[in-house]
């Protein structure tokens, strides 16, 4: 891929667990990646999703970052909706947010955890996933961190601000306010 006609250097990355092939192959053909509530960041409104391939991918793929995929947009679903097929699982009913993704892009050369343990997740900028070497190369320090977290605290109020203004306007009963406000009481 040429990474430099569509990741520019500050384009914000949020690099993400894919746990199994399958994740992969859905990333790719259906466009979107999941992530667990319970379990997400803070902020999601990224530009791009970089993913950290595990152990459950053959040798030669383990532990090592080889996609990107722009990030499109998000909604918050349950997995019994992503996952149709598998409508008895234990975490049916949770809740997910699904990612909608642009079309995945290779990069050069795979970025090797190296001595990374565990990857959960974490931001970087573009410029950090072009000129990198391995994952070593990608998290973001001393001025350029407080840049990053600028960036990030501004998409997640515009991302807060859009998600006010969809919300539509509603007169509520002043008895429902009144009756509501009794179940905040720690005195019960």
């Amino acid at each position: 891929m040429n990474q430099s006609a569509t990741l520019s250097d500050t384009s914000l990355v949020m690099v993400a667990v894919i746990p199994s092939t399958r994740d992969l192959d859905i990333a790719r053909l259906l466009g979107w990646y999941r992530i667990p509530l319970k379990s997400a960041p803070k902020i999601i409104a990224v530009d791009y999703l970089a993913f950290y391939q595990t152990s459950a991918f053959p040798k030669d793929q383990q532990a090592q970052i080889r996609w990107i995929a722009p990030i499109l947009g998000h909604e918050l679903t349950t997995r019994a909706e992503l996952m149709q097929d598998q409508a008895d699982h234990p975490r049916a009913r949770e809740e997910y947010f699904k990612i909608a993704l642009g079309p995945l892009m290779e990069l050069k050369s795979p970025l090797p955890a190296k001595n990374w343990k565990r990857v959960t997740f974490f931001y970087t900028t573009g410029k950090r996933i072009k000129d990198a070497t391995s994952l070593n190369d990608l998290p973001v320090h001393d001025e350029e961190r407080q840049i990053l977290w600028q960036a990030l605290r501004e998409r997640a109020l515009k991302s807060e601000e859009y998600q006010a203004s969809e919300l539509p306007e509603i007169a509520l009963d002043p008895a429902l306010l009144a009756l509501l406000s009794g179940f905040n009481r720690s005195d019960s």
